[in-house]
Formats: structure tokens, sequence, C-alpha cells
């Protein structure tokens, strides 16, 4: 005999509590799905998440600079626009590490 080998003989009935420990973990395992929301939602990969990145890096710096322009111009100054522009890459760029931390 093998030293790891099982010491249940396969030729006898299976073990009720054995039995019922797999029913247990089943349901165990179908409640926590459901309690974790696994809907089969997958975050998107491939085409579909380089083109989230694009629209991203281009997006974010385009709008923020939009914005700065608009504040330069109301409040008379020049320059905030520029500043606004930086602050949009460095979003875009914390937006691109979080989309791409999510494993597909």
């Amino acid at each position: 005999m093998a030293e790891n080998e099982p010491f249940e003989d396969p030729e006898l009935p299976r073990d009720a509590r054995l039995s019922s420990l797999d029913e247990r973990l089943r349901q165990a395992r179908t409640a926590e799905a459901k309690r974790a929301g696994d809907n089969g939602a997958t975050p998107p990969a491939g085409q579909a998440q380089g083109l989230r990145i694009l629209s991203v890096l281009v997006s974010y710096p385009l709008g923020c600079a939009l914005i700065g322009y608009v504040i330069d111009r109301l409040a008379g100054t020049h320059g905030i626009w520029v500043a606004m522009l930086f602050l949009g890459f460095g979003a875009a760029m914390w937006e691109v590490w979080k989309i791409a931390q999510r494993s597909p």
C-alpha cells in the first residue's frame, strides 16, 4: 500500500457526511456568487479596451484645456489653459493605470 493512499475503500457506499459536505459547499459557492454580484460582466479586452484608453488620452487633456481656456477668458488671465492641459494629461494617465489594472 502506498503512503498517500486514501483510507476510504472505493467499494463501500459513500459516507453520508461527505455527501452532506459536498451539498453545503455547493450551496455556499452559489450564495457567494450571488452576494458578490457575479453577473458575468467582464471588463473589455482587446480592441474595446484600446479604444477606451485612446478616448481617455484624447478627451481628458482636451476637456481640461477647454475648461482652462474658458477660465482664462472669464478671469482675463493667460496660461491657465496650459496648467489645465497638464492636469488633464495627469488625470488621463491615472485613468489608463486604473484600466490597465483590471484583469480580463
